[in-house]
């Protein structure tokens, strides 16, 4: 009973406690479910506090947006106004100042009317003076035609007359003092230029002969020289092709010979043979083939300084060797290998005072005479010659110019070309370096006079200063001051035509009046 009445007590107990939990349970959920309703209606309440800040502030930036937009709206709206009245300001200025303009042209154009009347009168005035004027020349050429006895044709053919003969000495005259003048300036700037370039250069001259003489330890070697029956000097002489004088000149031989390579060789054989002591016809073969080996190898040399001391090295080895001949070859007693490097040096000299190619104006000066190596070989003349020479090894056109233009065969067509051409006359007229055989001289000096005689009007005409200026008599009646000029021009181009000479020549025409009267 107790148990049962404990279980009841249990179980009672359980079901309280069950009520009692589910009534907290419930009033937990009650006051959960108030917070959570205050919770909401706070944060809606938030929520439309935050809206309202936000949609105050919207508000607030669009009047702000609204206030701006209106402001830049306006400051537009009135810079437009200014730029309208400033155009509209700009737009009255210019119609008044075409008002004005139109006001302006309107009086001209009344000033113009007015001058054209004026001029029209002043024509009017002016056609009635020429017409009397013209009436009035009318009555003084009746006048002048019966007091000088010519008609109007006539005096008018004598005054063009006279005009022309003024003009024509007046044209003579300026162009004789300009071209004195235009001489003057070259003939100083050339002097200068020459003299610069001579200035650079010194060379010995040495004229050359055409025999050469072997000194001998003594006389008796003249016999061994001759041989037994004369076979040695035979021998000799026809080995080298020289002339071997044996006469009482004391310890020497004379060799004689045009050629001078050929007497060089005989000069070294000679001297040779002499003291080796060994003289017979074999030895004398042996000697004299090495002797014109040594001369052939010594003519190169000789080549090969030149152009050394020139600065040209790509000179076509043919070349170089005729180069080499020069050495043995002269011109009026000047050796030709010198010539050509001296006019080289001249020319070069010049050429650098004038601002030109210097190598070219070298290599045209040192081969301008190159024929001459040939004419003992070849028919023609040493011009056609060293063209042919350099044409055939690839010179170029320069140097073929100065080859044919430096005597005349083709004209100058290069700057260069004239210098090598002035060279080569300073080089050759060098007191010294040439010498001018008597009768070429007289004949040259007999052609000079012969062609300023050939003129009208010459009286007498005398060649002075060795040839380097003739000096022209004219009568006064027949020429001239006028005519002197263009006489003087006309002998000068007559002599350049006609005559070959170094350097210039000087023509001066002289004329002389004389008035004679005598007192009784």
């Amino acid at each position: 009973m107790v148990l049962e009445g404990v279980i009841g007590i249990a179980a009672a107990v359980f079901v309280l406690g069950v009520a009692l939990g589910w009534m907290l349970e419930r009033r937990r959920a009650v006051r959960a479910g108030d917070d959570l309703a205050s919770e909401r209606h706070r944060i809606v309440g938030e929520a439309e506090r935050e809206a309202a800040t936000i949609r105050k502030a919207a508000e607030l930036a669009g009047k702000e947006e609204a206030y701006r937009l209106k402001a830049e709206w306006e400051k537009d709206a009135e810079g437009r106004r200014v730029e309208v009245e400033r155009i509209e300001h700009r737009l009255g200025e210019r119609e008044e100042l075409l008002d004005r303009k139109l006001a302006l042209l309107d009086e001209r154009a009344e000033r113009q009317e007015r001058r054209a009347e004026e001029l029209a009168a002043q024509a009017d005035a002016q056609e009635g003076a020429e017409k009397r004027l013209a009436e009035r020349a009318g009555q003084l050429e009746g006048q002048l035609e019966k007091l000088s006895g010519l008609t109007r044709e006539e005096a008018r053919k004598q005054l063009i007359a006279r005009i022309e003969d003024q003009a024509r000495a007046e044209t003579a005259r300026r162009v004789r003092d300009l071209k004195e003048r235009a001489r003057r300036d070259a003939e100083r700037e050339a002097k200068k230029i020459l003299s610069i370039a001579i200035e650079k250069l010194a060379v010995d001259h040495a004229s050359e002969t055409t025999v050469s003489v072997v000194a001998l330890p003594s006389d008796d070697m003249k016999g061994r020289i001759i041989g037994r029956e004369g076979r040695n000097i035979r021998s000799f002489e026809a080995a080298t092709g020289v002339d071997v004088v044996v006469d009482d000149t004391p310890e020497a031989v004379i060799l004689s010979c045009f050629d001078p390579i050929r007497r060089e060789t005989a000069r070294l054989a000679m001297e040779r043979l002499v003291a080796d002591g060994r003289i017979h016809p074999g030895r004398i073969e042996e000697v004299v083939a090495k002797a014109h080996e040594d001369v052939q190898a010594s003519m190169r040399e000789a080549a090969e300084e030149v152009l050394y001391e020139l600065g040209i090295h790509d000179l076509h080895p043919e070349l170089i060797d005729r180069l080499g001949v020069l050495r043995y070859r002269t011109s009026y007693g000047q050796n030709q290998l010198q010539h050509a490097r001296e006019v080289a040096l001249l020319a070069a000299s010049m050429a650098a005072e004038l601002a030109l190619d210097v190598q070219v104006t070298k290599r045209m000066g040192l081969l301008h005479d190159i024929g001459k190596a040939l004419t003992h070989e070849h028919e023609g003349s040493h011009v056609e010659l060293g063209y042919t020479l350099c044409k055939r090894c690839g010179e170029r056109e320069p140097v073929l110019n100065a080859i044919r233009a430096h005597h005349d065969e083709e004209p100058a067509r290069f700057a260069e070309t004239f210098l090598v051409t002035a060279a080569d006359a300073i080089s050759g007229a060098r007191p010294g370096a040439r010498r001018e055989s008597f009768e070429h001289y007289v004949k040259r000096l007999e052609k000079l006079e012969q062609i300023a005689s050939s003129f009208d009007g010459v009286e007498k005409v005398y060649a002075i200063q060795a040839g380097r200026e003739i000096r022209i008599m004219v009568t006064p009646d027949k020429v001239g001051d006028r005519e002197m000029t263009e006489l003087s021009e006309e002998t000068a181009r007559r002599i350049e035509e006609e005559l070959q000479y170094p350097g210039q020549i000087k023509v001066v025409v002289v004329r002389e009046t004389r008035a004679v009267d005598f007192a009784r």
